[in-house]
């Protein structure tokens, strides 16, 4: 038996992106595939956390990047006074760090802006329905994170330190810690990213996505 949708099943969506027309190409998919209205949109972090107070949506897709706040610290954001939010992430960004800190950060879905309508529409509905939604191609980079070559809070200071061109003397100092010990850190990063050197290190924890260039 076929069932219509109703107003009153209409998926009520929030898109956050500071791209003009990336938000009215999204918008255009998802109406496109029936059961969903969007009645939100934002450019920015602040401006999403207040339109998705003010306006209540069942789904909000956010990209990471954006002025002001970014994608992640709204997510926060929204979270902590919506508990029950059901966001989902819509980047060009892949990378395990930062699927990783999106899903920890309280996103129920991480999609890349490549997806295809279908697909997204789907996802909405998914979310929605209370699903937490991971791409099969995602999902491999996420367990390379948890799998134990993650890197430390302390790692990190280290390597974007590194990336800014500081040596090991100038880090230690920065950092308060002695320059064997960044040697150290340096050592343990470069095995856990499988590195050759300190270049490589810091273009294979761009790639996924510890630090930002």
């Amino acid at each position: 038996m076929m069932f219509s949708m109703t107003s009153t099943d209409t998926i009520r969506v929030m898109i956050a992106d500071d791209h003009p027309m990336m938000r009215e190409g999204i918008a255009a998919s998802l109406c496109a595939h029936g059961g969903i209205e969007i009645v939100a949109e934002a450019a920015d972090g602040d401006e999403a956390i207040h339109c998705f107070s003010s306006q209540r949506p069942d789904v909000a897709l956010v990209d990471l990047q954006m002025p002001g706040k970014d994608g992640l610290e709204a997510i926060r954001a929204i979270r902590s006074l919506h508990p029950d939010a059901r966001l989902i992430v819509l980047t060009t960004y892949d990378g395990d760090a930062r699927i990783a800190a999106a899903l920890k950060a309280g996103a129920s879905a991480y999609l890349l802006k490549n997806v295809p309508g279908r697909e997204l529409a789907a996802t909405v509905r998914e979310v929605h329905n209370g699903s937490h939604v991971l791409p099969q191609a995602l999902r491999r980079e996420v367990a390379i994170h948890y799998a134990g070559d993650a890197l430390s809070p302390r790692e990190l200071d280290v390597l974007r330190l590194a990336a800014l061109g500081h040596s090991n003397r100038a880090i230690g100092g920065h950092l308060h810690i002695g320059e064997t010990t960044v040697k150290t850190h340096m050592s343990t990063i470069l095995v856990k990213l499988g590195a050759n050197d300190r270049a490589h290190a810091v273009t294979l924890a761009a790639q996924r996505g510890y630090i930002d260039l």
